[in-house]
């Protein structure tokens, strides 16, 4: 009976140990599983969204070691008589805007800083787009209507089969994928728990099967269309989006933080939507698109480039909002006006003949209700107005 006890209880020990082994590794994942189930909560999505780099994996781009490029102030502008409400109606966390190269007017509210890396949502997608008009230019894709499966091979088989790299720019893959973020089983929701759970998005994507219409025949904003031009950015240049950005857009553009990419399990950036950076450094991004990919004297981003990919040339619905190379143009807009745009309100808005840019960053929980990115839309284009005056 002594020795059955004993042998007992080495087993209920070793039981023990291995459980504490395993929680201690599997500890980060649980943890950022947690995050993503939380990153919206209204008490905690002000200071999340300043702070994913201490709940996700992730990965720094060195911002180079040149001197930081200048912002110089403008005369402050007048906002808009309405821009106080809007403010507080959308969550806003802050406001930059240039007029000429100049700040005319930055704000930052909910106790969020200038120094804040926020994260882009999918005004990443635009920054992508400008790396790939690089890529495009220096010649390591050939043509934009290739197909992908000529540069990834791992997508034949798949959804993606048949698709070109235009179809994937313009959102005109015709892959099914579900966006609905209030949904947890949806795919962009599944997709966020692949990052959390340090999984693979190489793996998420190629395992995407099903199309709801031919490739380039129909539009639809579709997330998962970004990770494969990340995916053939990757597999044209044999290195990673990570080392291609810090190298080709952030180191030239003198930023003052070195921004950071959310990243899955083996270090592939999260490029559909994974980039943190301050609200200052997104201006600069922007302000260099304005003048046609040209900052502090040299030709960063092609002219050619930046003309083709703001234009409304996918095929989305007569008078609705257009779509470029992952650049939204908004219902009625004149020539150069265009905007990068995230979820819960981050956009990046670019008139050129205005010779305006507006950064606005937000953690507005309603972004989806009726009518919302509308007002913003509007409020954009009051600022503008203002501007002029």
């Amino acid at each position: 009976m002594h020795i059955v006890l004993k042998w007992t209880l080495r087993a209920v020990l070793a039981l023990i140990i291995a459980a504490l082994v395993v929680g201690f590794y599997k500890r980060e994942e649980i943890t950022r599983l947690l995050a993503v189930n939380s990153l919206f909560d209204q008490d905690r999505i002000v200071s999340n969204f300043s702070n994913m780099d201490g709940a996700f994996l992730h990965r720094e781009i060195p911002n180079g070691a040149g001197p930081v490029s200048p912002l110089p102030e403008g005369a402050p502008m007048v906002m808009p008589d309405a821009y106080a409400q809007w403010v507080t109606d959308r969550s806003v966390t802050s406001t930059l805007v240039l007029k000429d190269g100049q700040i005319v007017h930055e704000a930052y509210y909910l106790g969020t800083t200038p120094d804040d890396r926020r994260i882009s949502w999918s005004v990443a997608k635009s920054y992508l787009s400008a790396l790939f008009g690089i890529l495009v230019d220096e010649g390591a894709i050939a043509s934009l209507d290739a197909p992908v499966t000529d540069y990834v091979p791992t997508l034949k088989g798949g959804a993606y089969d048949g698709a070109t790299i235009l179809d994937v720019l313009q959102m005109s893959s015709g892959i099914t994928f579900d966006e609905d973020y209030l949904d947890y089983d949806s795919d962009i929701n599944r997709m966020g728990r692949v990052i959390a759970l340090g999984g693979k998005m190489d793996d998420f994507a190629t395992g995407l099967t099903e199309r709801f219409a031919a490739p380039g025949s129909e539009w639809k904003y579709t997330s998962i269309d970004t990770h494969i031009v990340g995916m053939v950015a990757r597999a044209a240049t044999g290195r990673d989006v990570p080392d291609l950005m810090a190298e080709k857009l952030i180191a030239p553009l003198g930023l003052e933080q070195p921004p950071y990419y959310l990243t899955d399990g083996v270090g592939v950036a999260f490029v559909l939507g994974g980039l943190n950076i301050t609200t200052r450094d997104y201006a600069r991004f922007g302000q260099m698109i304005l003048q046609n990919g040209m900052w502090q004297g040299q030709q960063i981003v092609p002219a050619d480039w930046v003309a083709a990919s703001t234009a409304p040339t996918a095929r989305t619905k007569p008078g609705k909002i257009g779509y470029g190379y992952q650049w939204w143009i908004p219902v009625g807009a004149g020539p150069g006006e265009f905007m990068g745009r995230g979820i819960y309100g981050q956009y990046l808005y670019v008139d050129q003949q205005a010779g305006v840019v507006i950064v606005s960053t937000a953690a507005d929980r309603q972004f989806r209700e009726q009518g919302v990115s509308a007002s913003n839309i509007s409020m954009f284009r009051d600022i503008v107005d203002a501007t002029q005056e």
